[in-house]
């Protein structure tokens, strides 16, 4: 067995009815084709209706289950309510929830606008929220039981980390709601835990963050002390287990899966500080151009 390998068996999430915010690329996409392949059926969001088609096409191919694109913006509490009508009236009831969609960007702070920091915010806390309380509100007033939430969070929800102090801010609520509800909401047999995940690399996650030649320079495998990045499977393994009924008893947990990368040292982010002044306007410059296109 290797790491790369599958951990669950087969029909692991069978009858179990999933929605991924932010489920059309990246690891959303990954932790989505897992759940598929052990029987669930997956509602994916985000704003990207084209790219959600095309992801559900993809992943449907070869399951049996249904993977079901639903446009949505949870940054607003009227489309996340919406979108949950919708899974409701193809799939009947919703199981789980995993809040998966971010946005992130690296930047000296004073360099922020209100509206930069603001986007981070409403994406990552302030989108976690509404889906949470839209889906949970809803459990609770039809009395459905064993039901569960799974947030990713970072390494650096707990330490913060310089440079990308949105995301820092963000996430570290997302931690706490975590943990605040897992005690509140489990009397309604609702459980919450999270994920913190090192460096697992997404093309446009990555893109963005690091563009060009300062994926080389500044390469995150080098803070990790097994030396190397996280495998996609890897993490959509522990997602898989998270939602299942085999972790049952498992309620308000966080599980850092990095490598013992924010063991070695705190901030993910802080060894940008290297980073002189002209290269950050250059840096602004290749992340606008991306953005454009």
């Amino acid at each position: 067995m290797a790491y790369t390998d599958k951990m669950l068996r087969e029909d692991a999430l069978k009858d179990t009815n999933i929605i991924v915010t932010g489920g059309g690329s990246g690891l959303g996409k990954s932790m989505t084709k897992y759940f598929l392949e052990l029987g669930a059926n997956v509602v994916i969001t985000s704003r990207n209706l084209d790219k959600l088609k095309k992801t559900a096409s993809e992943l449907s191919a070869n399951v049996d289950a249904k993977c079901i694109p639903l446009q949505c913006d949870v940054r607003h509490y009227d489309q996340v309510e919406n979108m949950l009508e919708k899974a409701h009236e193809t799939l009947g009831t919703i199981d789980v929830l995993l809040n998966n969609a971010a946005g992130n960007f690296i930047s000296p702070t004073e360099r922020l606008s209100s509206n930069a920091f603001d986007t981070i915010i409403d994406i990552v806390l302030k989108g976690t929220k509404n889906c949470t309380l839209a889906l949970g509100k809803h459990w609770i007033d039809k009395k459905e039981t064993n039901k569960r939430v799974l947030n990713i969070v970072t390494t650096y929800a707990w330490t913060g980390s310089a440079y990308v102090v949105p995301s820092a801010t963000a996430k570290a609520g997302v931690l706490a709601m975590t943990r605040s509800l897992a005690v509140e909401w489990a009397k309604y047999g609702i459980r919450f835990n999270a994920i913190a995940p090192g460096p697992f690399p997404t093309k446009g996650a990555w893109d963005r963050l690091l563009p060009g030649e300062l994926k080389d320079k500044f390469d995150l495998a080098k803070k990790v002390p097994l030396k190397r990045v996280g495998d996609h499977q890897e993490l959509a393994n522990l997602a898989a287990f998270l939602v299942s009924d085999f972790s049952a008893y498992l309620n308000g947990e966080v599980i850092t899966i990095d490598g013992g990368e924010w063991l070695k040292g705190a901030g993910q982010f802080n060894l940008l500080d290297q980073i002189p002044e002209q290269m950050w306007d250059m840096l602004e410059e290749m992340i606008k151009s991306k953005k454009a296109k």
